[in-house]
């Protein structure tokens, strides 16, 4: 119920949730949906909350979760698997930077840019990635040094076909 309390935890946070649900959602729209709702969840929730681990892996888990429901709940399937990979990355100020990582964020499979994401937002640790992700630690790992190299493989090819 401390409101300055909870509004310290939304802007420490409030990145790293809007950064999740767009690299499940791929649209900010819905990104800004899931972490408007992520945040009610996390008030609404705050009496109940019982401190295991840290608490941005809750908040994390909660957003994930959100972000699924999000697909479920939509009746334009198809129009989501169309948009799977359109990336809007609006918040990068940049505008280089910006479309390098969108070119290297297509990329990925929905998991790797999940685990991309949640370890270049937060910091997180892949021990807490796998927890939040249900996913064994071996298996993050993997993940995360497969999308490294996949994303260096498309930098490296984008640069190449500027040079040309």
């Amino acid at each position: 119920g401390d409101r300055e309390a909870f509004k310290a935890v939304y802007i420490s946070t409030k990145g790293a949730v809007y950064g999740l649900a767009l690299s499940v959602l791929g649209r900010p729209e819905d990104a800004e949906d899931v972490m408007h709702d992520t945040y009610i969840s996390v008030f609404n929730s705050a009496k109940r909350y019982v401190p295991m681990g840290k608490p941005l892996s809750w908040i994390m888990t909660i957003a994930r979760n959100l972000s699924y429901n999000h697909i479920r709940d939509r009746k334009d399937t198809d129009d989501i698997q169309d948009h799977e990979n359109d990336f809007s990355t609006d918040a990068i100020a940049d505008e280089d930077n910006r479309i390098v990582l969108e070119a290297a964020l297509k990329c990925l499979a929905q998991d790797e840019r999940e685990i991309v994401m949640l370890h270049a937002l937060t910091g997180m640790k892949h021990k807490e990635i796998s927890e939040i992700m249900d996913m064994p630690l071996a298996t993050v790992l993997s993940k995360y040094n497969r999308a490294l190299k996949k994303m260096r493989n498309e930098i490296e090819q984008g640069e190449s076909h500027r040079h040309e």
